[in-house]
């Protein structure tokens, strides 16, 4: 394995692009560059104390996401059988070590993690949750994430994408969000859901209505995901109508700071609390799999600022 950060990771290349992962930290995609430029953002000083915490990369969050409350507590899920268990915030599988196998071109990288006595304490279910990423190209990333149920009863959950997209924040009024058609809905103090309101078309990134801000998808996508950063003179697109993938349900997008140089987009197919109320919560029958699929491809351009 290559070092990085005095941690040990694994790579996939095609062409002039770059990504780096780090199995043994939830599956963690690290890093990915391309022509030695940043398109995931990965801090140059990284606590691995406590990598779960870092801002950056793309943690994977499974088998739910979010803060989980039962009687105004948060840290607890009630299953349909009225038991309450404890839950962290995002679920466990960021926390885990995953096994990994890249494939024998380099472009490609499965990462898998399967239930414990210890994941079962809280989460009473057989699974096999899988991370592959392949480089199509140098410009051009398929990532599929792939959950089975190997119990005997019916398996509930709602995984999410994190990434943390490179963008200056000096650059984020004049860097664009286009999404398909949406409603727009956010969680309030109380973990409550808002209802859904019709959501635009296009966003700058400094527009305060975006900042952790739920974009459900309102039908099938008819269009990708676009993010425009002009600085960068960088074009990414995420594609969410892949054959053979469930429906994502929302695309959620997120930063730290003013001042952090990164913005996340999010794909999740379930909201927080899912659980709960119900917002994208899937089941699984035993001996059942599903795969979540999504395409993201860099171009080069200069777009112009929102009218």
């Amino acid at each position: 394995m290559l070092k990085f950060q005095d941690q040990d990771v694994v790579e996939i290349e095609s062409g002039v692009s770059r990504l780096l992962f780090a199995p043994q930290a939830g599956g963690r995609l690290l890093s990915w560059r391309q022509d030695g430029a940043s398109v995931i953002h990965w801090p140059d000083a990284a606590d691995w104390s406590h990598p779960a915490a870092v801002r950056g990369g793309n943690p994977l969050l499974f088998p739910f996401v979010g803060r989980h409350r039962v009687n105004g507590e948060i840290g607890w899920w009630r299953d349909d059988q009225g038991v309450v268990r404890a839950v962290p915030l995002h679920g466990f599988a960021r926390d885990l070590p995953f096994t990994a196998q890249v494939s024998p071109q380099g472009d490609a990288v499965c990462m898998t993690l399967t239930d414990t006595e210890a994941t079962r304490a809280g989460y009473p279910f057989g699974f096999r949750f899988e991370a592959a990423y392949r480089l199509v190209d140098e410009a051009t990333l398929d990532v599929e994430l792939t959950t089975g149920n190997t119990g005997a009863a019916r398996l509930p959950y709602y995984a999410r994408h994190h990434f943390y997209f490179t963008l200056p924040h000096a650059s984020r009024d004049d860097s664009t969000l286009t999404l398909p058609r949406t409603v727009a809905r956010h969680q309030r103090p109380d973990g409550t859901i808002t209802d859904p309101v019709e959501g635009a078309l296009r966003y700058t990134f400094d527009d305060a209505q975006i900042h952790d801000r739920f974009h459900c998808l309102d039908g099938a996508p008819e269009a990708p995901v676009r993010i425009d950063i002009p600085a960068l003179r960088r074009i990414i697109e995420i594609d969410l109508q892949r054959p053979g993938s469930v429906p994502w349900y929302a695309v959620t997008s997120w930063t730290e700071a003013p001042q952090s140089d990164f913005y996340c987009v999010e794909p999740w197919l379930g909201l927080p609390d899912a659980i709960h109320n119900g917002l994208g919560l899937r089941w699984l029958e035993p001996g059942q799999t599903e795969t979540a699929a999504l395409r993201i491809s860099l171009s080069a351009g200069v777009v112009d600022r929102l009218a």
